[in-house]
């Protein structure tokens, strides 16, 4: 017993969760992303009250997770961070339909072997979710795409479905709809 206790502290690991780490975003990661002045729109939600959420895929593991992030706000899971600078998508008349993010991305790695871990921006520019080919995070290990921006156009419903319950009601008996009609039935010619 006494041996596989020195082994395990001679691998750091002392009996606790592997996977417990800080994930507190290193000062030095947060102050080199720098603050960019953000162009706000007439239309729509104000930035800073957009919220997005990004997928994130670790390929060693093969484990996804969706992280929701307002505007500005960074996130570290294990080694990678991801900050999402600002999320957009098409109104609702335009189309094609587009949603697309603002997104940065470092991870903690080595270069060389006798490196020590250092953080290191893989990507920084808009990823978009209809159109993924446009622009991707190139790294061996970690994906990253957005999924959704949740923002609201003038205009638009605050509950789609009461309103499409509402447009859907009967109407009143006086009152005769063309579509109401049924059409008259069509004679076929006789065969000869």
């Amino acid at each position: 017993m006494v041996a596989a206790c020195l082994l395990l502290a001679g691998c750091g690991m002392t009996g606790s969760n592997p996977d417990e780490s800080p994930t507190a975003v290193p000062s030095g990661v947060v102050v080199a992303s720098g603050a960019a002045r953000v162009v706000e729109s007439d239309y729509g939600t104000p930035v800073k009250d957009r919220v997005a959420t990004i997928g994130l895929l670790n390929k060693r593991n093969n484990l996804s997770q969706d992280l929701v992030l307002r505007t500005g706000e960074t996130r570290r899971i294990g080694n990678v961070i991801v900050k999402l600078a600002n999320c957009e998508r098409t109104l609702p008349w335009e189309s094609p339909p587009e949603v697309g993010a603002f997104v940065q991305v470092w991870v903690e790695e080595r270069r060389t072997t006798a490196d020590p871990l250092r953080w290191h921006k893989v990507f920084s520019g808009w990823l978009f979710k209809n159109s993924p080919s446009l622009n991707v995070v190139e790294h061996p290990v970690y994906d990253v795409w957005v999924k959704d921006c949740a923002m609201k156009f003038p205009g638009e419903e605050e509950d789609p479905a009461a309103f499409a319950a509402a447009s859907s009601a009967a109407k009143p008996s006086g009152s005769a709809s063309p579509a109401a009609a049924s059409p008259a039935p069509v004679e076929s010619p006789a065969a000869e």
